[in-house]
Order: C-alpha cells, then sequence, then structure tokens
C-alpha cells in the first residue's frame, strides 16, 4: 500500500471534521447529553449489522489472531478497544458541548492544542523521535497557541479537555496488533454505546419531536463519525501519532474559517496571528519529517494509488 493513502485518509478526515459544526449548530436547541446518546446510539445500529453479518470472515479471522496473541498483546489490545471507546466517548461529548454551548471558535482552538498534546504524548508514551526541525514546529505550535490563550484564559481550559480526550485516542490508537480496523471502531463504538446507555435513563431529555433532528443525527453518525473515524484509524496504520496529531491542524484552520464567515463569530488580531503561526507550524512539522519527504520523492516515481478497502485487503 502506497504511503500517501495514510496522508490522504489523514487529511480527509480531518477537513470533514472541521465542518462538523455546520450540521452540529442547527442543534442548539437540544442537551449536549441527548445528541451525544443519538450519534452513538445510531452509529453502533448501523455498524454492528455490518461488522456481525456482512464482514464475518473477517470476525473469524480477528478472533482466530487474538486467541495467537501473546497475553501482553491481548490486554494492550483490549485497552485499545476499550480505552479507545471511553477516550471517543469524553472527545464527543465534550465537543458537541463546546460547539453548542461556547463557540465554534473554541472548539477550532482546541483541536490547535491536541496536536501539541498528541507529539508530547507519543514522546512521552510510544517514544516517537523527532527531529531537531519537527521540535521546532512543535515549541512554535505551543507558541502560535499560547499567543490566542492569553486573553482567553476560560476558553483554553474547555479546549484543553477536548483535546485531551482525543490527544490520549489517538496515542492509544497507535500500535498496530493486527486487528482489523473498522472492527475495532465497531468495539469501540459499541463499548460507547454500553456505556451511554447505562446512563440514558436518568439523564436523557424528552423525545425529540422535530423530523430534522433525526436526518441531522443521521448525517452526523455517518458522515461525522463513523467514515472520518475509519480513515482516521487507518491512517495511524500507516503514521506516527505525532504525524497525525499535526495533521490534526487542518481541523481547526477549517473550523476557524467558519466560525468567521458562516457563523459571524468576531476574531481579533491576536487570534488570526495565532492562527497563522500554527499554520506555518503545521508547514514545518512536515517538511522536517525526512520519512515524509523520502516518500514524496518515491511518489514522484510511483504515480499509482490505490484507495484502500473496508474488508482489511489491505494487510
Amino acid at each position: 500500500m502506497k504511503p500517501i493513502t495514510y496522508y490522504a485518509a489523514a487529511i480527509g478526515a480531518f477537513t470533514i471534521w472541521g465542518f462538523f459544526s455546520l450540521v452540529l449548530r442547527p442543534l442548539a436547541n437540544y442537551a449536549a447529553l441527548d445528541i451525544l446518546f443519538y450519534r452513538v446510539f445510531l452509529s453502533a445500529a448501523l455498524m454492528l449489522p455490518v461488522s456481525a453479518l456482512l464482514r464475518r470472515k473477517v470476525w473469524v479471522e480477528n478472533r482466530r489472531l487474538f486467541s495467537a496473541l501473546p497475553r501482553r498483546d491481548k490486554r494492550a489490545l483490549l485497552f485499545q478497544l476499550f480505552g479507545g471507546g471511553l477516550f471517543l466517548t469524553g472527545n464527543w461529548f465534550s465537543y458537541i458541548y463546546v460547539v453548542n454551548n461556547v463557540s465554534v471558535r473554541v472548539s477550532a482552538f482546541a483541536y490547535l492544542v491536541c496536536p501539541v498534546l498528541t507529539t508530547v504524548l507519543a514522546w512521552l508514551i510510544l517514544k516517537e523521535r523527532l527531529t531537531r526541525g519537527q521540535w521546532f514546529a512543535v515549541l512554535l505550535s505551543a507558541a502560535g497557541c499560547g499567543i490566542l490563550a492569553l486573553d482567553h484564559g476560560k476558553d483554553l481550559l474547555y479546549s484543553i479537555v477536548v483535546a485531551f480526550s482525543y490527544a490520549c485516542y489517538l496515542v492509544s490508537q497507535r500500535k498496530d496488533y493486527g486487528a482489523d480496523r473498522f472492527l475495532l471502531l465497531s468495539g469501540q463504538v459499541l463499548f460507547s454505546a454500553l456505556l451511554l446507555l447505562v446512563l440514558y435513563p436518568h439523564y436523557h431529555g424528552p423525545r425529540p419531536q422535530e423530523t430534522r433532528f433525526y436526518i441531522l443525527i443521521a448525517v452526523i453518525a455517518i458522515c461525522f463519525t463513523i467514515f472520518p473515524l475509519f480513515l482516521n484509524l487507518y491512517a495511524l496504520k500507516g503514521l506516527r501519532s505525532s504525524t497525525v496529531g499535526i495533521l490534526l491542524n487542518i481541523n481547526p484552520l477549517v473550523g476557524f474559517a467558519l466560525s468567521i464567515s458562516v457563523f459571524g463569530e468576531k476574531v481579533d488580531l491576536q487570534q488570526v496571528v495565532s492562527y497563522g503561526i500554527i499554520l506555518v507550524a503545521v508547514a514545518l512539522f512536515n517538511w522536517f519529517n525526512p520519512a515524509m519527504r523520502k516518500r514524496g520523492d518515491m511518489l514522484l516515481r510511483t504515480p499509482d494509488v490505490s484507495i484502500p478497502d473496508m474488508g482489511g485487503a489491505d494487510r
């Protein structure tokens, strides 16, 4: 499989998520927890039949793979499953709350902080090495976030909660134990649904009556949950967590543009400067990535690009 497909998957996922606020903001009158309930329940209802009925061969193969793993790898794979589901649930709730109760701009800021946290966590936990140029890009990105946070301390607190939960998810999913990525994602969504099912009787609001609510939830489940998450997990098969974390900046840059052009949120010079610094940091991080530059040279000689399928054949 050509390396460019991993980059394309990551860029595609984060670009899609950048437009999430367009379908989330129309649901601002509903509680964040209710939106989360229906989003996860529908996502699980759509993914389970696909994994259980249409991909039974993959299920059997992965059961055999899990049985053959050493005990340590079994525990690690189970952590990917259950820990990933927990991190996703926390990230989804906090993001929905921030978009609909704080601002789209603050949610975008959260995903500016996230790449820095992801890179640091990958360095601490996974021992991923960075070049000096990449560390400079990380520090530059952190400086941009710091500038933005100077007069927006409360916003920073909201942003860190969103950012840290997703950074933990990215790092936890980096190691590839051979499990089918769509099957793993299905298990994470199912685990999230089971967690929320326990909370639903005690915390749900009145049952939504508007047809538009269910249409938007369906769009969120398919276009902004299942599809980009699969692309994200696929990208982690071929890219380091730190690289995926930096590419994540595409999400907030799109979100920031929407907050101004679509939602009319105010922006000052300080915010423009900080976003500009972070954009430069993203470019520098990838420029100083020797693997990416080497792959770029290879791709000039091998233009053929194949598209990953959901059947796991790329393994």
